[in-house]
Formats: C-alpha cells, structure tokens, sequence
C-alpha cells in the first residue's frame, strides 16, 4: 500500500516543509524589490537543501519510504516551476524557457505516475539529480537578481539557466529512452 511503512519519518518531514515554504516563497516574489528578493532567495536555497538533507536522513537511518519517492520529487518540481513562474512576469526568466522547463517536469511526472500503476518507482537518474542542482543554483542567482559585491547575479543566474535548460533536456530524453525500452519489453 502506498502509505504503508515508515511515513512520519524525518525524510518526509523534510520534504512536507518544502512543500509548506512554496507558498512563502511565492508571496515573497510579488515584490521585485532588494529585500524581498533577498528573502526570497534564502526560502528557496533552506527550501532546496531540504532536498539533499531528506534523501541524506532516508538513506543514513533507513527511511526509505514508497511516500518519500514519490513526493520528494513532486516537491522539488512544484518548488521549481513556482519559482519559475514567479519570474517571468519580473522579467528575470524568460517565459520560454520556463515553459520548456516546466512541461519536462510534467512529462516526466506523467512517466513516473504510468510506471507507478505498473509497480514499478523511478528513482532521479545522476542527470535529474543534476539537473535539480543547476536549476537551484540557476534560479538562486535570479532570484537575488540585483548585483552584491560586484556580483552580477542576473548574468550568472542567465548563464546557469541556459545549461540547466540543456541538463533538463538531456535528462528528460534519457527518461523517454528508458520507457521506450520499458514498453517494448513490454511488448515481448
């Protein structure tokens, strides 16, 4: 059953609070101003880091939970695309690529959920895992959006989205090649 086992593990608590710090981080990002954005920024990189430590504590103390694999990636997409989102109408993402971005986040959620009536659960390959990671990193710095320290954060953040874009894209081919074979295998 889908809710049976380990549940209320440390894990899931974690990933329940990056759910919880959407809402707050979109209502931050209604105000493009310094400060709000710099807020915003420190909800989405505690909120990001959530990711890390949940499947960190699952694997060191045994809480691997049939919940905790499949909301750990909901809640890393729905982070994402709300950031996204949020950004356009700032000017700091350009909608395309946010759009392109977010229909493989739902695309590769629909794979998940038809091998998932089929039993079967797929875990993030190295480049999904790698794909979050420049995403963050990406959305992080247009997030913060204004320079500090001499640092052009709009720049960087536009240079990492465009090879987040290029990982996102190459992971989510990988997805559809591996369910291709599925359904052929299938089909034997």
């Amino acid at each position: 059953m889908f809710l049976s086992g380990k549940t209320l593990t440390t894990a899931n608590h974690l990933t329940v609070i990056r759910l919880t710090s959407i809402p707050i981080l979109i209502f931050l990002l209604f105000f493009p101003q310094r400060l709000p954005s710099m807020l915003a920024a420190m909800v989405f990189l505690l909120a990001s880091l959530t990711d890390f430590l949940d499947g960190f504590f699952a694997r060191r103390w045994h809480q691997v939970s049939t919940l905790g694999k499949v909301l750990d990636p909901l809640a890393d997409k729905l982070l994402v695309t709300a950031a996204l989102i949020m950004l356009i109408p700032q000017g700091r993402v350009p909608a395309w690529m946010a759009f392109v971005i977010i229909a493989r986040e739902i695309a590769i959620t629909g794979l998940r959920s038809i091998f998932l009536t089929e039993g079967i659960i797929i875990t993030p390959s190295v480049w999904g895992k790698g794909k979050f990671g420049l995403q963050v990193l990406a959305i992080f710095a247009l997030i913060i959006h204004y320079p500090y320290l001499g640092i052009n954060f709009h720049t960087i953040g536009t240079f990492l989205l465009w090879f987040a874009l290029t990982v996102t894209l190459l992971s989510g081919f990988g997805y559809f090649a591996n369910f291709y074979k599925y359904l052929q295998k299938k089909q034997d």
